[in-house]
């Protein structure tokens, strides 16, 4: 296993023994590459613990993880309130706003984010970042409708500062990527100075008629955990002073 994807299991199993308890039965279960570990650690926790439990999915992916580990298969439609959702994320800052969508599953994953009483990222050391934008350059994940598109990504471009706003175009099938719910992907980068207050860059964004979701999360997470090179976990968590963040030890 390689270093990187010894940090996703690392903040996985960590997040996994931390957060997802016994009284918990309405578990909501990300989508990305750090994910796979945390079925695997739910899946570790026992038979007796998962027998119990429904686990919601936020798109394809991480519903073919839930069947493939046996776990019970359920739906936001009918679970309106989870204990814990557990997801990914392409970056996060310091007072834990993500950005989310690398997949194409932001939609989805906000919907089981704000369903959550207790919402957790987890992801490797490169997500840990000074700021949004830093590391993931491609830009800002925004699900639009087909039909509007094209003016979305006028008023990106001229109106709202992401001159290099782009379709996201599918690299094994011919034309864009068409997310789980039938709509197309633009990626819109913001310099720094837009970027430093991302929940009013969020507001602007979700204003633009043909815009589904946003892939900024901002104000949601209560912690993330960031597996690091050396084997320890860095955990940031929000209280009411602010985030605070602490290192723990390899497991």
């Amino acid at each position: 296993m390689s270093a990187v994807e010894e940090s996703k299991r690392l903040a996985a199993y960590t997040a996994v023994d931390k957060h997802i308890l016994s009284h918990h039965k309405i578990i909501g279960i990300g989508s990305g590459s750090t994910v796979p570990y945390v079925v695997d650690r739910i899946v570790q926790q026992g038979t007796e613990l998962n027998k119990d439990r429904v686990f919601i999915p936020t798109g394809f992916q991480s519903k073919e993880l839930i069947i493939s580990a046996k776990l019970a298969l359920g739906d936001v439609d009918e679970y309106l309130t989870i204990d814990v959702t557990i997801d990914g994320a392409d970056e996060v800052d310091p007072n834990l706003n993500c950005i989310k969508g690398g997949g194409a599953c932001h939609l989805r994953e906000k919907v089981l984010a704000e369903a959550a009483k207790t919402f957790i990222v987890v992801a490797d050391y490169r997500k840990n970042s000074a700021y949004l934008g830093k590391n993931f350059t491609q830009g800002v994940p925004i699900e639009v409708v087909p039909f509007a598109y094209a003016k979305v990504l006028q008023n990106l471009r001229e109106q709202l500062g992401s001159p290099n706003a782009s379709l996201r175009m599918a690299k094994a099938k011919a034309g864009p990527v068409v997310t789980d719910n039938g709509n197309f992907v633009i990626d819109a980068p913001f310099s720094k100075d837009l970027v430093q207050d991302p929940a009013s860059l969020l507001a602007k964004i979700k204003m633009l008629t043909g815009v589904v979701e946003v892939g900024l999360f901002c104000n949601i997470a209560q912690a993330a955990y960031f597996g690091n090179q050396d084997g320890s976990v860095t955990v940031k968590r929000a209280q009411e002073s602010g985030v605070v963040e602490e290192y723990v030890a390899a497991l």
